[in-house]
Order: C-alpha cells, then structure tokens, then sequence
C-alpha cells in the first residue's frame, strides 16, 4: 500500500502542484504583457451587419473594424451591409462626416421567365449553375440567360434573394440588399449587376444579356432585347448605348425620363419604384 502511495500518489500530486505553478505564471504573464484593444474596434463592430461576407475587401467584421481604427476613420474604406446610415454612424466615432453615398442595390438583366423562353433540355447532373453552364446551355433557350438554378439566392449572406415560383428567376428585396455584390460574382453569366439605387429607390435598366442579333434573340426570348436602337436615339441624356446587339444604360447618366421605356418594343427595358401613372382631369372653368 505505501508502496502504491509512493509510486502513483506522489507523482500525481507532483504533477499537479506543477501545473497548478505553470498556471498561475502564464496568467501572470499574460496580464503583465497583455495588449489592451482599442474600444473603437468594438462599438465599430457592433454597427456592422456582421454577416463576414467579404464584400468591404477584408478579412471580415472584425477585421474591418481594426483597419477603421488603424487609419483613423473609414476613409477609403466602407462596409456596402452596414448601409449610408451604418457609414455615417461609423464615421462620427472619429468625429467624421459620411454616409452621404447613395446605396447600391443589385439588379437582374435578364427576364427571360419560362413563359419568354422554351425548353431545350432536360438536364439531371449536379445541381448549380456553374455546373451547368460548364456542360449545357441551360433548360431553357437564350444561352445568355438565367440558368435558375438559385446559386445567387444561395450566396447572398443577407437573405436578399428568393427564387420567383412563377418566373423561376432569382428576385431581389431591395430593402435588405446591401448592394455587397456577391451574388455578381456568383453569376456565371454575370446577369447582376450593382447600381445605385437611385432618387427615392428610381431606377431604369435593360433585363437583357442577349447578344445576339434581334432576330435570333427574339426566337430565343419573347422579352430579349433586339438592338434596334430607338432607345438610343430616343434618350436625350446619352445615357444609354447598344454594345454586342444589346442596349445598356449608364445610372450615372440616366434622369430617369423613362422616354426609353416607352418606344421599346419588347419590353426588355425595367424600372422601379416610379409611382402609377395619374389620370390628370381638367379643372373646371
């Protein structure tokens, strides 16, 4: 028994006289050299989305906080989650002024809905739309369009896309789209793009990727843009332009007249948030 006592007891006891020691040395140590974070770092999180999605160029969260306090500010810097607002309220931690950039929003340049397009195959493989673009064209015809398989709705860290049961394309809540562009370069068409939401949430542009020539693309897609350039030509502000058989428009030119919308003759060219047209009645003489 002492023998057992000798052997197994005392070192045990041994041991832990000596852990108990290390222990309390490194918690010396630690307290002795500890570097202490700056506070600004929190508070700089806590007006974060904290979704860690990337979208600012760092690391995450935590790490975007660290460089505002690094450079004193978030000048050159900012977070698309944390909104104008989220800049601004960030921005008066060190006694800056911001926030005053208009929020970016993502938009679909594609409406080929599967009542526009026709089938064209039946595709059983992996799901996703990398993987079927690598392989086919897509189940539906337009080779530039939607695939629909969701990938984008699947990126978005904030929860600001749903697939549309109808038309089976990816659609975007712009109230809680941070304009992060994620789901862009999700895209393997690169479909979304990111533009400035515009005057109390207006904004114009063309639902269409289609590069092929009007005849082509309208066999393919009963909504596809054809390139014939009366919105071009009806656009007194130089904002729009026909590249590779498509019409684009420039958010930076465009105001919003929407005489473009009115002369296209498919209907490829989308607007939102403009109020419902009025019946104006005569005053009464």
């Amino acid at each position: 028994m002492i023998l057992y006592i000798q052997q197994i007891l005392f070192p045990a006891v041994a041991l832990g006289v000596i852990g108990a020691i290390a222990a309390a040395l490194l918690c010396i140590v630690v307290r002795r050299f500890a570097v202490k974070e700056d506070e600004r770092v929190e508070q700089v999180e806590a007006l974060l989305p904290g979704a860690n999605c990337g979208a600012c160029g760092f690391l995450g969260c935590h790490d975007f906080a660290l460089q505002c306090v690094r450079l004193g500010g978030p000048e050159g810097i900012s977070c698309p989650g944390a909104g104008p607002d989220g800049m601004a309220a960030i921005a008066a931690l060190f006694g800056m002024t911001g926030g005053t950039a208009s929020k970016n929003v993502a938009v679909l340049r594609c409406n080929g809905t599967c009542a526009s397009r026709h089938p064209l195959s039946i595709y059983s493989g992996p799901q996703g739309c990398n993987m079927e673009s690598m392989i086919v064209s897509g189940p539906l015809t337009c080779a530039f369009g939607c695939i629909q398989c969701g990938d984008c709705v699947k990126a978005c860290p904030f929860e600001a896309m749903k697939m549309d049961p109808v038309t089976n394309l990816p659609e975007i809540d712009e109230n809680k789209c941070t304009g992060c562009g994620i789901c862009a370069g999700t895209c393997p068409r690169n479909l979304l793009t990111i533009q400035p939401s515009g005057p109390k949430g207006r904004r114009v542009w063309v639902a269409c990727s289609n590069r092929h020539r009007g005849t082509i693309a309208r066999k393919e897609c009963d909504s596809a843009c054809i390139g014939c350039g009366k919105c071009e030509r009806v656009c007194p502000f130089g904002a729009v332009s026909i590249t590779d058989n498509v019409a684009t428009i420039d958010p930076a030119l465009c105001r919003l007249c929407r005489k473009c919308v009115a002369v296209c003759p498919t209907g490829a060219i989308h607007t939102a948030n403009f109020p419902s047209a009025q019946t104006i009645k005569p005053e009464a003489s």
